[in-house]
């Protein structure tokens, strides 16, 4: 039986100490470690679960990188680079039948049925490293018969529509399309004044970015729904600017909106590379 542990490290508890030792394994110029050293001490203000907003980090810090800081993933690549190291030195892949994947602070260790052992091993490795996990994002699961995120997807069984028989594979997840959305309403929200062209350019980019992560695996659900929520979100816009009575469906229909007016269709991007989902 396959099974699987997703887990996620405190980034605010490595120690700035060994992440410079590390670092300077690699750079040897002494004004670049100085300028890491002094950005590892600069506070950064973001706001707590509740909306409250905090500062994170200050010259008495001794600990963390700067959430939200350019820098922090590299820092924290630099740094779980000796949590890589110690998996493959002590051989783990092999004793637990396991496969690590990680990306900055998120792993996720595929094993035939031995995620628990994944799990105590990673534990102590990381209270050598002077790390804990965020418990809130480590768990368990079967890989064949439950899902997990990862890195904006979410991969588990999914259902062939043609046929109805299941396979293992990856799709945008709900999250990384509700982000989306997001992006998309914040683009064309009531208070923009920008010429058409400047907004759907701007639009397009986004969504183009986008596509271009999302690309791999089972799409077409993920972008059917942004195609859609744009169209809506289009047409809401210049009905809007254009003082356009009703809904503005006859006005701006959908073949306006993705045909005269420019706006990117993601399911047409999908054609266009050739690449067809399973779905």
């Amino acid at each position: 039986m396959s099974s699987t542990l997703i887990f996620r490290v405190t980034c605010d508890s490595i120690p700035h100490g060994e992440l410079l030792a590390e670092l300077e394994k690699r750079v040897s110029d002494v004004h670049v470690i100085r300028l890491i050293r002094q950005w590892l001490k600069v506070p950064v203000e973001d706001r707590d679960e509740r909306g409250k907003r905090r500062l994170q980090g200050d010259q008495g810090h001794s600990r963390g990188t700067p959430q939200g800081g350019v820098i922090s993933p590299v820092l924290a690549n630099v740094y779980m680079n000796r949590f890589l190291r110690a998996w493959r030195t002590e051989g783990k892949g092999d004793a637990l039948q396991a496969l690590l994947v990680n990306y900055a602070d998120d792993f996720v260790i595929l094993s035939r049925g031995r995620a628990a052992e994944a799990l105590l091993w990673a534990r102590d490795v990381m209270i050598d490293l002077g790390l804990t996990l965020n418990e809130r994002k480590t768990r368990r699961c079967q890989a064949r018969s439950e899902s997990f995120d990862f890195l904006g997807y979410t991969f588990g069984t999914l259902v062939y529509r043609k046929d109805g028989h299941t396979y293992l594979g990856a799709q945008p997840s709900k999250k990384a399309v509700a982000r989306a959305k997001e992006h998309v309403r914040g683009i064309l929200g009531s208070g923009v004044v920008a010429p058409w062209p400047q907004v759907r350019n701007r639009l397009n980019r986004t969504l183009r970015g986008w596509c271009g992560y999302f690309q791999h695996g089972t799409r077409t659900f993920a972008y059917r729904a942004v195609d859609n929520y744009v169209q809506t979100a289009v047409r809401d816009f210049l009905q809007r600017r254009h003082k356009v009575p009703g809904r503005g469906t006859r006005r701006f229909p959908d073949s306006k909106i993705f045909g005269e007016l420019g706006v990117l269709r993601l399911r047409h991007e999908q054609l266009g590379r050739r690449v067809h989902a399973c779905v």
